[in-house]
């Protein structure tokens, strides 16, 4: 990679934070983030390809999070998480996430495709990571991880939706 496409790809994701990926046109976001639609074309390929890298860009934050989540057991894995998920400065790189996640859903074969299932698997990792190995390989064990992660992406919808960290917070941990 380029220092310039480094560059602007820092810039697309900082604008993409703050406007989502539904109207993104290459247009506007080129006049933005000081570039033109061509240079964008030629660096990424395509916008598909932009967005492509974008949502790379945006999982690489989640998993960089994620990483320094450790040590202890699956309830304080999960409240270490929530924590993560609920601090107000993660706001923008959360609603892209569900933008994204929805998206990959609803089109399977757009420059999403595969992101909902990779963050499934992501997630479940690391909740693996703070079950006993004993419990990690069982049935129960993946019912176990399957709820929490369940719990805690509905909890962050509910956030999101919201803004009431106190009240789904609450209803997280009890």
């Amino acid at each position: 990679m380029t220092a310039r496409r480094d560059e602007l790809l820092e810039a697309a994701y900082q604008f993409v934070l703050d406007h989502g990926l539904a109207d993104l046109s290459l247009r506007p976001l080129a006049q933005e983030i000081g570039s033109s639609p061509r240079v964008l074309l030629y660096l990424f390929g395509s916008k598909d390809g932009l967005v492509r890298e974008l949502l790379t860009r945006a999982r690489r934050d989640e998993l960089d999070a994620l990483a320094r989540i450790d040590g202890g057991g699956l309830d304080d894995v999960t409240a270490a998480l929530w924590a993560w998920l609920s601090a107000p400065q993660h706001r923008r790189l959360l609603v892209l996430w569900v933008e994204a996640y929805a998206r990959s859903l609803v089109d399977p074969e757009g420059p999403w495709a595969g992101f909902a299932r990779g963050t499934v698997d992501d997630w479940l990792e690391v909740l693996a990571r703070a079950q006993p190995s004993g419990e990690r390989r069982t049935r129960a064990g993946l019912a176990r991880r399957t709820r929490t992660l369940a719990l805690l992406r509905g909890s962050l919808l509910d956030l999101l939706a919201t803004g009431e960290e106190q009240r789904v917070g609450a209803g997280l941990v009890t």
